[in-house]
């Protein structure tokens, strides 16, 4: 019988997915790479834009970087521009649904960009960001939205340059640049790097706990649930050695609220 060691981490919504639900209500900050234009525009952004983004700029709710050619080193592309629904036409700009239909719209538009299915896109280092109006450019009346591709998630300290056009990044067969791993004594609080980065644990698979409509089950079936798929699967995927050891994260009540219903699978090894 094998010997299952388990390190687990519940996973809250981190810098992208709380900006995602409305949790950051700070405007863009003011510096050298900001563009004036772009502080308080009532009009949407630019459609493919790029742009050198930073993980302190995606904690924010708005943004006004400058764009740079996507022939130049660049870590965000714009892929989503769009105005509200007509039903978020009133919402407080920083409201629980307006964050919500965000995360939706974003997260599904996400995975049709890349090309990746909800498992793959969990398990990727790139991630997505999205802005809104600053609150000058709401009171007069702008309502666009903003999906922005990342690379990088919400724990890392830097973010990867993305390819000149990343549409269909994943396509094919994906190189190890491009899948999330850990490096840490645990998966909760280690750096996320991409699997081509010396590293301790790799995303392998991902479980899924419920359907659209579905009612959360609570924290405790829910991580039951984690627990039980992710010692099997991981032990498959190491071929079921004798001794391992895993690592699962998993998402709460409101992370559920806005879309989520997968639970990640990690298994200690380097390579």
């Amino acid at each position: 019988m094998a010997h299952v060691r388990e390190l687990v981490a519940p996973l809250l919504l981190g810098a992208v997915a709380l900006v995602a639900l409305g949790g950051c209500s700070a405007d863009a900050a003011q510096g050298s790479n900001t563009d004036p234009d772009q502080v308080d525009a009532v009009a949407a952004p630019e459609l493919g834009a790029c742009r050198v983004l930073t993980p302190e700029d995606v904690k924010q709710s708005s943004n006004a970087t400058r764009t740079v050619d996507c022939s130049e080193p660049h870590t965000a592309q714009t892929y989503v521009v769009g105005g509200l629904p007509d039903s978020l036409e009133d919402v407080d700009r920083d409201s629980e649904e307006l964050g919500a239909w965000a995360y939706k719209t974003c997260s599904q538009r996400f995975m049709g960009f890349l090309g990746a299915d909800e498992s793959l896109a969990m398990r990727a280092v790139v991630s997505w960001a999205w802005f809104r109006p600053s609150e000058k450019a709401w009171e007069d009346g702008a309502r666009w939205y903003r999906c922005d591709l990342v690379g990088g998630g919400d724990q890392s300290k830097d973010y990867v340059d993305l390819p000149e056009d990343a549409k269909g990044l994943f396509w094919g067969k994906l190189p190890d640049r491009w899948l999330v791993c850990a490096s840490g004594a645990s998966v909760s609080g280690s750096v996320k790097i991409p699997c081509s980065q010396p590293h301790d644990w790799r995303a392998v698979t991902t479980i899924k706990l419920g359907e659209k409509g579905d009612s959360y089950p609570g924290d405790r079936l829910v991580q039951v649930r984690t627990r039980d798929f992710c010692t099997e699967s991981v032990g498959a995927w190491l071929s079921y050695p004798v001794n391992y050891q895993i690592g699962y994260t998993w998402f709460h009540e409101a992370e559920w609220q806005a879309g989520n219903r997968r639970s990640v699978c990690w298994a200690k090894t380097d390579s």
